[in-house]
């Protein structure tokens, strides 16, 4: 039987499945949303809730995940809007 690969929320710090989580990676000096969850490039997860987003805002674990200097605030409002799109968050 296959083994699930758990994954820390940069949010809420809670360690859950990959499939439970927004895959967020670093490419050309940006960072995405990995809707895919199959993009070449180095990755961060975050939970499906609003809750979440906005500790992300707070604390600097994304930061150093991908050695940046500030968190865009685009990213942010995309992360919030995909998961409303989505209705993630109940």
């Amino acid at each position: 039987m296959k083994e699930k690969c758990i994954r820390t929320c940069m949010g809420c710090n809670e360690k859950k499945t990959k499939n439970e989580l927004i895959r967020i990676v670093k490419r050309d000096n940006t960072i995405v949303i990995d809707k895919t969850g199959k993009l070449q490039a180095r990755g961060a997860y975050i939970c499906k809730r609003l809750s979440c987003v906005e500790k992300l805002k707070k604390n600097k674990r994304i930061k150093k995940a991908f050695q940046i200097n500030e968190v865009p605030e685009e990213l942010c409002c995309e992360l919030e809007k995909y998961i409303k799109e989505s209705n993630f968050d109940k």
